[in-house]
């Protein structure tokens, strides 16, 4: 549980104090912001895949949680937002901090649901809950006036259900089957609400005895183990365009659990200029199957599925091992770039990332936010485990550091490791002082090149030379880190990173690295001089 102490749940506040402490307890960190608050929720779902709380105060409190709803409900993870409301006799009046939280948040929670009768909470959390991890998971705000806390209830606490998994037609997996075993250039396009680690494994066996490419959907990288010869690389931001170009030509693109979004489709044009019989969406949401424009849409469970391709995978066809390990060699020799490394004045982001896959274990967990510093970690990262990644996927700024939090509290045998631009670090910088508070150990690397570098692309892209707005004054990071008892370094050469990450990992506690590279290195490939 996390939160922001408010006045409007002091009772919430006051009966945690008589739980104590302990195994059983659920633990409570507080945040700096609720912003921050949200955000470890948001990522403990994501770890879990079971709903975290978080408790938020009315007004600028529930507004501050607004990004972490609107991550949770784009990226389908199960999170419960609490928020206290003013007393029921001054709803309707403009009180102190009001607000309509159904208007609120209407287009970015499963539910928003206020309860006015003390006896109805325990209803009210077991029907949340059950909403919140139901179909595709996503966020529930439950609002409560402060004074319903205030009063007692004889109402005994109640059980959520937990989730049932659709079983799936038959005769759906017999199609999705017979459509796999006749594609000559198929792709599985994996990831999305509801995975484990047995359904990556389980797809990961059936890819490779069918020769069938696996390719995972926008930052959904850690699905399948990234060093199996059926793995072929990530579609979103930053992508191979050549991988890019072979799933477009592919015969078959089975989307198996995640949503065919944005980012994965390139704007859509993925599913928008293709055959509707070349594609098949495996979801257990049911809306996403049943609106889908695609030849089957399969509601069922990921795992009953996955484990029914795994137990019937058949031999590939003929000439399907040559697709599969073209893309494998290309993926790897994309991996290997980028083409335009910097000088030697400058760090090369792609041999950190590299060095810190090599001395990391497989287990770690890396977070990150939004940004350009991240088409390197999707890069050249090498995810072998699920659940490893964190990241949001509507490209929300502020949230790689209390996601990295969220991580090492859940966790703490786990190593974890935070990427974030130095945009991104001032949005959520404060939360290291709560790292120090509650002993979390994350290292943080902070990618410094002094500017808003996605926006900056794009800038010099459509408006080339007129830089408006994206440059940026930071302090001095070392320094800000330090002041919050946080062991720090500078890098300014590529060299110096590996001793310093070593120091990091030997810290018992929060340490950050900042990595001051190229502001004219855009991203892997592209310069900035490229685009006079």
């Amino acid at each position: 549980m996390t939160c922001v102490p408010g006045e409007s749940f002091l009772p919430i506040l006051d009966a945690l104090y008589d739980l104590g402490t302990g195994p059983a307890v659920p633990r409570l960190i507080t945040t700096r912001h609720e912003a921050a608050a949200a955000n470890m929720a948001e990522a403990a779902g994501k770890l879990t895949g079971r709903s975290a709380v978080c408790f938020v105060t009315r007004g600028p409190g529930a507004t501050h949680a607004s990004i972490a709803l609107h991550t949770a409900f784009q990226d389908g993870t199960p999170l419960l937002l609490v928020v206290g409301q003013v007393a029921r006799p001054l709803l309707g009046r403009q009180a102190f901090q009001e607000m309509d939280y159904s208007l609120v948040f209407g287009s970015s929670a499963k539910s928003v649901v206020q309860i006015d009768e003390p006896d109805r909470i325990p209803e009210h959390v077991a029907r949340a809950l059950e909403v919140a991890h139901t179909g595709r998971p996503g966020p529930v705000v439950l609002v409560v006036p402060e004074d319903v806390l205030a009063e007692t209830t004889t109402s005994r606490p109640l059980h959520a259900r937990p989730p049932i998994d659709p079983p799936g037609r038959q005769q759906d997996l017999e199609e999705l089957t017979g459509l796999l075993e006749a594609a000559e250039r198929p792709v599985l396009v994996v990831g999305g609400p509801g995975w484990t680690s047995s359904v990556g494994e389980d797809v990961r066996r059936f890819a490779e005895q069918s020769s069938i490419p696996v390719v995972a959907a926008f930052r959904w990288q850690d699905a399948v183990d990234n060093r199996s010869p059926a793995y072929v690389g990530h579609l979103g931001l930053g992508c191979s365009p050549r991988l890019r170009a072979r799933v477009d030509g592919a015969d078959l693109v089975v989307a198996f659990g995640p949503r065919l979004d944005d980012p994965t489709t390139d704007g859509f044009a993925l599913v928008d200029g293709r055959d509707r019989s070349s594609v098949v969406l495996v979801s257990q949401d049911p809306l996403v199957t049943s609106t889908t424009e695609s030849h089957l849409g399969i509601h069922t469970g990921l795992a009953g599925a996955a484990a029914y391709l795994a137990q019937g995978a058949a031999s590939a066809p003929t000439g399907r091992a040559q697709w599969c390990s073209e893309l494998r060699e290309e993926y790897l020799a994309f991996r290997a770039g980028p083409v335009n490394p910097p000088g030697p004045d400058h760090p090369d982001l792609a041999g950190i990332v590299a060095h810190v896959r090599s001395v990391l274990p497989d287990d770690a967990v890396v977070t990150n936010g939004a940004g350009n510093y991240t088409i390197w970690l999707q890069r050249h990262f090498e995810f072998r485990q699920f659940p490893t990644q964190l990241a949001p996927r509507n490209g929300a700024m502020g949230y790689g550091l209390p996601a990295g939090l969220a991580a090492a509290a859940l966790a703490e045998s786990q190593t974890v490791v935070t990427f974030v631009g130095d945009g991104g670090m001032l949005m959520s910088g404060s939360e290291l002082a709560t790292a120090v508070q509650f002993g979390l150990k994350v290292i943080v690397i902070l990618v410094n090149n002094g500017m808003f570098a996605t926006i900056r692309m794009h800038q010099e892209l459509s408006y080339p030379g007129r830089v408006v707005a994206t440059e940026l004054r930071n302090p001095d990071f070392a320094a800000y880190a330090q002041s919050f008892g946080v062991p720090a370094s500078v890098v300014r050469r590529t060299d110096d990173f590996a001793p310093a990450f070593a120091d990091a990992l030997s810290h018992d506690g929060p340490s950050l690295i900042e990595v001051r590279t190229d502001p004219a290195q855009l991203t892997p490939d592209l310069r900035v001089e490229a685009l006079g």
